[in-house]
């Protein structure tokens, strides 16, 4: 059997079909789980091995951090309880000019049924986000209307130490010299500070579809 080429496209295909398959899948291993980082394991898992049986893909590793390193995008899977998760911090930069990587984001609801002890993972949304609308959307946005309102390095730099961004005033002036040559694109990610990054999906919910870059790939007959 030739095995075909994963492509984005066919990524987020898949990724549809997928969703719509498994949201009527009872699954006895999920009954009473109530750990997201078990319930994102499983289902990551699926999806690859189900990619497996058509594609031919390099899987990543703990080392690439994104889970399709030829394509550079990696799977992040939340509940709609709480849809965020968490990702390696890399640099502060990654919050003005985005993770560096897509993502493929599957929001779930998990029903239990006590009568048959299983769990249904209920994929009410599958969201592609393209690489450069991944950065944070109050920090781009702050930093795009500092540029349209003729602000200069300096308002730059109070700005990024205003919000908190984890760097010095050193690396602040680095990156602000970066933003004058290039102006950062409108991220939709919310994008907590921490050890590692936390990463919020309500917006991207929210404006699937409306936003070039934020592709439904799947949607649930709410």
């Amino acid at each position: 059997m030739n095995m075909l080429i994963l492509t984005i496209e066919a990524l987020c295909a898949e990724a549809a079909l997928f969703s719509a398959a498994e949201s009527r899948y009872p699954e006895s291993l999920l009954y009473g789980v109530t750990d997201g980082k078990a319930v994102g394991t499983y289902l990551e898992q699926k999806f690859k091995l189900y990619l497996k049986s058509q594609y031919e893909f390099v899987e990543g590793n703990s080392a690439s951090g994104v889970d399709f390193p030829g394509l550079m995008v990696d799977v992040k899977v939340t509940s709609i309880k709480q849809p965020q998760s968490s990702c390696p911090f890399k640099s502060a930069r990654q919050k003005i000019f985005g993770l560096g990587y897509s993502l493929i984001i599957f929001v779930y609801d998990k029903i239990d049924n006590s009568a048959n002890r299983t769990a249904t993972l209920n994929i009410l949304y599958t969201i592609f986000v393209s690489a450069e609308r991944t950065a944070d959307f109050q920090m781009t946005r702050g930093i795009r209307n500092i540029l349209d309102n003729e602000g200069n390095k300096d308002d730059l730099i109070a700005f990024m130490l205003d919000k908190n961004l984890p760097v010095d005033e050193m690396e602040a002036g680095n990156i602000a010299d970066e933003i004058l040559i290039k102006k950062p694109i409108q991220g939709f990610l919310t994008i907590s500070n921490a050890l590692q990054w936390r990463l919020q999906y309500g917006r991207v919910i929210e404006r699937a579809g409306q936003e070039e870059g934020i592709i439904t790939v799947y949607k649930a007959n709410l």
